[in-house]
C-alpha cells in the first residue's frame, strides 16, 4: 500500500460483504493495517487522538474482516467486514444514515449464489436440484409461484403476498440463470423502455 500520498495514511472503506452497504470509512496507517490483518478486526488510526483504535473496543461492536482489496493506485483500501452490532456511534447500522438500498444489492449477491449452484450436487441444495431437473421444472415453478402470488394479492393478505412474491422472484432468478442471464440483463431492457 502507498502510505506516502496522504502523509502515512490511507482511506479505508468498510462495506458489508453480502448486502454491499457501505458501513463507514476511516483512515489507517501501516500499523493499523498490520493490526487489522493480525487480529481480523478492523483497526483505524485516529487522527484526532493520534493513536490506533479498533472499531468496537469500547462498544463491543467489532467489524470482522472477511476480505480486503486495494484500489488501482494502492492508496485506498476496501474492506468487506461483518459487523457484530450497530456500526455508528448513533446506533445506526451505517455511519451514512441513508440506506442506499442494500436490499437491491442483496439481489446481486443472491444471483451469484444461484449461478454458483448450477452443476452442483443435487443433494447440496434445493437450487441445485432445480437445475438438475432442467428447464421444464424451473419454468413450471415460475408459473406456479406467479399464480400463488396473484391469489394472495387478490385475497389482500399482504404478508402472504410478500412471501409468494419472494418465491416468484427467486424462481425467476433461477430461470434467468438457467438461460445464462442475470437480473441485470432484464434491468437493461427496462432502462431501454424507460427512455
Amino acid at each position: 500500500m502507498n502510505f506516502e500520498k496522504l502523509n502515512g495514511l490511507i482511506p479505508a472503506i468498510i462495506q458489508e460483504p453480502t448486502g454491499g452497504k457501505v458501513l463507514m470509512t476511516g483512515f489507517m496507517n501501516e500499523e493499523a493495517l498490520q493490526k487489522t490483518r493480525e487480529t481480523g478486526k478492523v483497526t483505524f488510526f485516529s487522527r484526532t487522538r493520534n493513536t490506533l483504535w479498533t472499531k468496537g473496543e469500547t462498544s463491543g461492536n467489532f467489524l470482522k474482516v472477511i476480505s480486503t482489496y486495494h484500489d488501482c493506485d494502492n492508496d485506498t483500501l476496501l474492506i468487506y467486514a461483518e459487523p457484530s452490532g450497530p456500526v455508528c456511534h448513533t446506533g445506526d447500522s451505517t455511519c451514512f444514515h441513508e440506506d442506499p438500498g442494500p436490499e437491491l444489492a442483496f439481489i446481486s449477491h443472491l444471483q451469484k449464489v444461484i449461478s454458483g449452484r448450477k452443476g452442483a450436487s443435487p443433494e447440496s441444495s434445493y437450487t441445485a436440484r432445480l437445475f438438475e431437473k432442467g428447464l421444464p421444472r424451473i419454468a413450471q415453478k415460475v408459473g406456479e409461484e406467479a399464480v400463488e402470488c396473484v391469489i394472495e394479492a387478490m385475497k389482500g393478505d399482504k404478508e402472504k403476498f410478500k412471501e409468494e412474491a419472494a418465491d416468484l422472484l427467486y424462481h425467476l432468478m433461477v430461470l434467468l440463470a438457467e438461460q445464462d442471464m442475470e437480473v441485470a440483463d432484464v434491468v437493461k431492457v427496462l432502462e431501454k423502455r424507460h427512455k
